[in-house]
């Protein structure tokens, strides 16, 4: 067996009831849930039985994602499955970060509530929308946004799929655009422009909460999206910066499998991660862990593998 690398998923993959199996079947799951709850209280029951609509406001997504993500991940360790490297997908990076002991638990649930709290009040002063385009080359779609003043690629999923953030006009004339060069832009629903100019706001609010903030080297490698190279002792550096450019997932993938993985397993809800991994890396396996089936059934194909 290769190495393993464990993902974390990002915003838009959240869903009511997320977490809660997981809890009943993993102490260590259900841990990340209780201090979450007393820093900030009904976190748990938000996941576990908060509308759709709830879900979607940037506020309460980022803090309960982060949940379901690290509890995920706890869950595996404790059943004694751990990664070679971690990464996350935006929000994601940050569960990233407090599995691989950079933030304390408690450093990392405060700093993503406040993380998610800037990108919320960026998005409102600044009202953006995004849209995933398909069937381009990179190439041409970086093209089409520089014909635009306000639209900019800002998430590199992975060969055929590449997530622009802009003004809400321009991005649909750009839409436009897209399908004018023969590919398919679908528009996300999102409250904002998110790894965009439009998050600036956002990035300096972060430098400040970061500077007094004492962080520890970590664990285990974590590859940020910034750079998609390893956190170093930079790492307040590469936060600040996360929220406002691109997230260069595809490169990231890409260079993980290189060191030799060849298992990824999403943590958190959905298999969005999965989905792109596939289209990235062809040969790897995939699993996610979301729930206590999913659980049971990542460890026994680790199992099997090993």
């Amino acid at each position: 067996m290769g190495k393993i690398a464990f993902v974390f998923a990002g915003q838009g993959a959240q869903y009511s009831g997320m977490g809660q199996s997981l809890c009943e079947v993993s102490p260590a799951a259900k841990a990340v849930f209780d201090a979450a709850d007393k820093l900030r209280p009904g976190t748990s029951e938000q996941c576990f039985t908060g509308t759709a609509e709830e879900l979607s406001i940037t506020k309460n997504t980022q803090p309960c994602l982060y949940c379901v993500d690290l509890a995920a991940a706890k869950a595996l360790e404790e059943a004694g499955v751990t990664p070679d490297y971690v990464a996350g997908f935006s929000l994601g990076e940050i569960a990233a970060l407090s599995f691989a002991g950079v933030f304390s638990e408690e450093q990392g649930f405060d700093f993503v509530c406040k993380r998610a709290e800037a990108m919320q009040k960026a998005g409102e002063e600044n009202p953006g929308a995004m849209a995933a385009v398909l069937k381009l080359k990179n190439e041409q779609v970086e093209e089409l946004c520089a014909g635009f003043e306000k639209v900019w690629p800002v998430n590199y999923n992975c060969p055929g799929q590449l997530v622009c953030a802009g003004e809400k006009s321009q991005i649909e004339a750009f839409c436009g655009k897209v399908a004018e060069a023969g590919g398919k832009a679908v528009p996300l629903a999102v409250s904002g422009g998110f790894h965009s100019p439009f998050m600036e706001s956002a990035s300096q609010t972060l430098c400040e909460v970061l500077e007094p903030m004492e962080l520890s080297e970590a664990r285990v490698p974590v590859y940020a999206n910034y750079t998609a190279q390893p956190y170093d002792g930079s790492a307040k550096e590469l936060l600040t910066q996360q929220v406002k450019n691109p997230v260069q997932w595809q490169e990231t993938v890409e260079r993980l499998v290189e060191l030799g993985v060849d298992t990824f397993i999403e943590c958190g809800p959905g298999k969005t991660l999965c989905g792109l991994i596939r289209k990235t890396a062809k040969g790897v396996k995939t699993l996610n862990v979301q729930d206590g089936e999913t659980l049971q059934a990542a460890l026994e194909a680790v199992k099997a593998q090993g």
